[in-house]
């Protein structure tokens, strides 16, 4: 979770997607007697280390536009939650390679539910897309991957979470800023304190807005005076989120991702969202789209080096990372969003025989680029761009194909030179 919503590691889409979300929610929506997830005993220690936390926490909220009442008020439901701290600290084992992940994100269940959903909700995506000019399949697979279409909302009660982590978490100064945002949702009056509830790390809402960017994203489109997420109504939910990738700079009528196949002898050097290059200059060099439509600007990526399918990537892709700032989450909307449409999946082949690196031997990769002078910065098994350019400069400083792909063989070259 790691956009202006404020993404964590964590997502929950990544949850949703890699690891199964939360139970399905109840109906929830403002002013109803859903009942949350319980919040696990704590020791008598760390509950009042919580309540002075919040005591002295109090001057700050109320510098910040918080009323007493409100503060107060909110806060006599915080209790120190033991299960959030395990939740942010978890460290995945191994991570799936990215034709899983997009296995998932697209799958053939998810896309059923999503071109049904589309059809009932028709009338209301018209008027979104309408109004934002952001492509309706998009929107719906945001949905999708976000809470599996309302199904993983989070039922944890966002003001004990936000609480626990501002006061015992990794990032407390972060969630510090949440826990304000969401005390200005609730002193604006659309939920209260018992009905804003989410997952363990704030997202709340159909798709998973964090406070801050609820705050300054958040819309009430069907006119009823509240921008009402939680509701099992989807409608102010959709329209956030198209508000949102409105302003992230999204341009109307422009794939987000086209699928493209590389000609022989292509130097994957050039792979990379940042390397925008004109569609004809892309053509040029004999990159054609598998579907046969021309080439828009953008950037190749090679999620699976040279060995899978390669995708030119646009200023849309780039706006749905500003969503969520991954690589894969941004192909898995993309892709989802396209079937949902009626399109296809993905034509390419991924090597799925080859297997792919657990999380530890990233972090091992990572930490081998370091020891030869590559700074790919704290080993954290996250294939990023720093990492990427590492092996890259790795990859040509040894004499083979620049993909810039973290597998088996790659790990192995750079055992053996150092």
């Amino acid at each position: 979770m790691s956009r202006t919503f404020i993404r964590l590691t964590i997502t929950a889409a990544s949850l949703a997607v890699l690891a199964g979300c939360a139970a399905p929610v109840s109906t929830v929506s403002s002013g109803s007697s859903v009942a949350p997830d319980p919040i696990p005993q704590a020791s008598p220690a760390s509950e009042q280390g919580l309540q002075n936390w919040i005591r002295n926490f109090r001057p700050r909220a109320l510098s910040s536009g918080i009323s007493p009442a409100v503060y107060d008020n909110a806060m006599r439901i915080a209790r120190y939650n033991p299960e959030v701290i395990r939740l942010d600290r978890r460290q995945a084992e191994f991570s799936r390679p990215v034709w899983e992940y997009l296995d998932s994100a697209a799958s053939d269940s998810r896309t059923t539910k999503g071109r049904g959903l589309a059809r009932t909700h028709a009338a209301v995506l018209s008027q979104i897309e309408s109004r934002y000019g952001v492509d309706r399949n998009i929107v719906m697979a945001i949905w999708g991957m976000e809470s599996n279409f309302g199904g993983n909302r989070g039922r944890m009660q966002i003001i004990p979470s936000l609480a626990t982590l501002a006061y015992d978490g990794r990032r407390g100064e972060m969630f510090s800023n949440q826990l304000i945002a969401a005390l200005k949702i609730l002193q604006a009056g659309d939920t209260d304190p018992a009905n804003m509830l989410g997952s363990w790390a704030g997202a709340m809402g159909h798709t998973q807005f964090m406070p801050t960017s609820y705050l300054e994203y958040a819309v009430d489109f069907n006119g009823d005076g509240r921008r009402d997420i939680w509701s099992d109504d989807p409608t102010d939910s959709l329209a956030s989120t198209a508000a949102y990738l409105n302003r992230s700079g999204w341009v109307p009528g422009l794939p987000a991702v086209v699928e493209v196949q590389l000609p022989s002898g292509f130097n994957y050097s050039q792979t990379g969202r940042s390397n925008v290059r004109s569609g004809s200059a892309w053509a040029s060099q004999g990159v054609r789209a598998v579907n046969g439509q021309t080439l828009p600007s953008g950037g190749i990526i090679a999620p699976a080096g040279r060995s899978g399918p390669a995708f030119l990537v646009t200023r849309n892709f780039i706006a749905i990372r500003a969503y969520n700032a991954s690589d894969n989450y941004a192909l898995g909307v993309a892709m989802l969003g396209n079937r949902i449409s009626g399109g296809p999946g993905i034509v390419g082949a991924f090597p799925r025989e080859a297997g792919s690196l657990t999380h530890n031997q990233k972090e091992e990769v990572q930490r081998l680029l370091n020891r030869l002078g590559y700074n790919v910065g704290e080993p954290d098994g996250a294939i990023g761009e720093n990492t990427i350019a590492g092996i890259k400069a790795f990859q040509r400083r040894i004499g083979v194909e620049q993909d810039g792909y973290a597998n088996t063989t790659l790990l192995k070259q750079l055992q053996q030179a150092t």
